[in-house]
């Protein structure tokens, strides 16, 4: 009998170098080494695109400066110039979620923002770093943040809770949408590719669904990178400015 395999064994962890202290396991997986290969990718693209510093850039260095300039307008446009000193942290993590999703569409490849665990770590890290940062900027009037401005007092008891189930919802919504998308389309692509392999000369058409969906990979590999980069700076300027600012 034929093993089966499923669409989403692609997803597993497993170990390649099992390691324990006491009773944790600290083993090396294959969500490891790829982190490992997405930091090492991503620092050798930027280092060896901006080495020349040439005044008529090439392909490479046009890329690296097109992804400067995107997040640096973004941070400008959404937070504004207090946000500039976080900039470096907004780029890091644009960066290191674009190759991450770049490289989980490696054939073979692990995706390691399909896990949820690692993309709320992600979203953890910017909610309570905007949270600290609004308090350390407003002390207690950052909680005014739950109060939005012109609500009568008598329904400030309703819509304060909503504003802060709403704000504690930030890293639930912020993760699970990176998540959801990279599983969704390497699910596709998957079971695309298993009619190609059954139908044989038949399959003609499900491999053309698998291009285009490839193709829409790559435009959401992109897209999901931004999409958290801009929330990082709207919860960002929430925290500098308050909404009633």
């Amino acid at each position: 009998m034929a093993e089966k395999h499923s669409p989403l064994d692609q997803f597993g962890i497993n170990r390649l170098v099992e390691m324990h202290i006491g009773a944790v396991d600290v083993s090396f997986t294959n969500s490891a080494a790829m982190m490992v290969a997405v930091v090492v990718v991503a620092t050798l693209f930027l280092t060896i695109s901006m080495r020349g510093r040439a005044m008529v850039p090439g392909r490479w260095q046009s890329m690296a400066e097109l992804c400067y300039g995107l997040v640096a307008s973004t941070v400008r446009d959404n937070v504004g110039p207090d946000g500039r000193r976080y900039f470096p942290f907004i780029f890091t993590l644009f960066i290191f979620i674009l190759f991450s999703n770049a490289l989980g569409l490696i054939p073979y490849s692990f995706t390691i923002t399909s896990h949820i665990i690692v993309t709320f770590a992600f979203a953890a890290v910017v909610f309570i770093g905007t949270t600290v940062i609004g308090f350390w900027r407003h002390k207690l009037k950052f909680l005014s943040l739950f109060v939005p401005p012109g609500v009568p007092i008598a329904l400030a008891p309703l819509l304060v809770p909503i504003e802060i189930i709403s704000y504690l919802s930030r890293p639930v919504s912020l993760s699970v949408r990176l998540a959801a998308n990279m599983m969704a389309g390497h699910t596709m692509i998957k079971v695309f590719a298993g009619f190609v392999v059954l139908l044989g000369l038949a399959g003609v058409a499900p491999l053309v669904f698998i291009v285009a969906i490839y193709a829409l990979e790559v435009i959401i590999a992109f897209l999901q990178a931004y999409v958290f980069a801009v929330l990082t700076c709207l919860y960002l300027a929430d925290a500098l400015h308050l909404h009633h600012e």
